[in-house]
């Protein structure tokens, strides 16, 4: 690993960037590996993009060369991670560059990922590939807030959402929707960009909700249902119930018949037995272990009154967005959530106003 500082000019940062826009595109959809983004230049010239498969495989690495039609020979690779260079499922993305011939290779930041940490220096100077690393390191960083999170805490990546009133209230009997489509829009490019989706079987009951991702094309994308069930109350005529099977849906529960149990088995549900702690509520940190043990890098929790409030009062949300209405609901409206509101602004001092394309609805993102 070099010592001293590495230098970079505008062309490094574009292809770089180039690189980072491949990573965005499949970020939440390479399960529990990072999302990638490869560009490979020769004499300036962009001749090969890759990007982590879906799911996680191939690595960027890999598909920019096996895809790339010219000669990679003394050609600069721009990754947006530091290359693998440990056997998983797949051999390391190191193999497949030494064999490329490339020359150099150039990432922002190094892997926290300790089976590959560091060790690229290594492995490409014993090949004579040159390496350089903190290109736009501070962009990187921000890209992977969740898969750094994932690898140092061992848990999921936790984005929050709730849809106020301009009076502050979150349902009310005479109104289906409180925010306008567009920040709809923006609540099925959540559920797409995330791999499991969290909520009460109180508000399953209430909503009857189908958790999926309504975006065109994008279907096939929609997170796995986590529904928090103590008494297994869901309603088996819910659409959530009636579409289970044990890849898409989960069901944590702490008390149930026999006969509930196996209803509930027999529909596909996944379920998961946990004690609640000694309040009556689950252990939410718990569950977070839990899910992330089945491979969930990646939650969105759109929770009601008393599933935000717990999750903020353990600090438990990574970002949150509130979407907000230019409308009150009035007197038929129940479930006011004004000091959930001060709790969120309480814990969470970043707060940024996103207004592009909302109609008159406002989102704000806190972390």
């Amino acid at each position: 690993m070099s010592t001293r500082k590495d230098k970079f000019n505008q062309r490094d940062r574009f292809f770089m960037n180039l690189a980072f826009n491949l990573a965005r595109d499949r970020s939440g959809l390479t399960g529990e590996n990072p999302s990638v983004g490869c560009v490979i230049v020769k004499n300036d010239k962009v001749i090969s993009l890759g990007q982590t498969g879906i799911n996680g495989r191939p690595h960027a690495e890999f598909n920019a060369i096996k895809s790339c039609k010219y000669n990679l020979k003394d050609a600069k690779m721009y990754v947006s991670l530091e290359p693998c260079t440990h056997y998983g499922k797949t051999p390391p993305c190191s193999n497949f560059i030494i064999k490329s011939k490339i020359k150099e290779v150039i990432f922002p930041i190094i892997d926290v990922d300790k089976r590959t940490q560091s060790k690229s220096f290594k492995v490409f100077k014993d090949k004579n590939i040159k390496v350089k690393s903190g290109l736009l390191k501070n962009e990187a960083n921000k890209i992977y807030k969740s898969y750094i999170h994932n690898k140092n805490k061992k848990l999921p990546f936790v984005t929050g959402k709730l849809a106020v009133s301009k009076d502050n209230f979150i349902f009310s009997r005479n109104k289906k929707r409180i925010t306008n489509q567009y920040s709809d829009n923006i609540t099925q490019l959540l559920r797409y960009k995330n791999d499991a989706i969290l909520i009460s079987s109180k508000t399953l009951n209430i909503d009857n909700p189908k958790l999926n991702c309504r975006i065109r094309g994008l279907s096939k994308h929609s997170p796995r249902r986590v529904i928090l069930d103590k008494n297994l109350s869901t309603k088996q005529t819910s659409y959530i119930f009636r579409t289970s099977n044990r890849k898409n849906t989960i069901i944590i529960y702490s008390n149930g018949t026999k006969k509930k149990i196996n209803q509930f088995k027999k529909n596909g549900v996944k379920l998961i037995k946990l004690v609640n702690k000694s309040n009556g509520f689950f252990d939410l940190k718990l569950i977070l272990n839990k899910i992330y043990l089945l491979g969930c890098r990646n939650l969105l929790v759109e929770g009601g009154k008393t599933l935000t409030n717990n999750f903020l009062k353990d600090k438990l949300f990574n970002q949150f967005f509130l979407f907000q209405s230019d409308s009150n609901l009035g007197k038929n409206a129940k479930l006011n959530v004004a000091t959930q509101l001060r709790e969120l602004s309480f814990k969470y001092k970043t707060k940024c106003k996103l207004n592009s394309f909302t109609g008159n609805d406002i989102i704000y993102l806190y972390s």
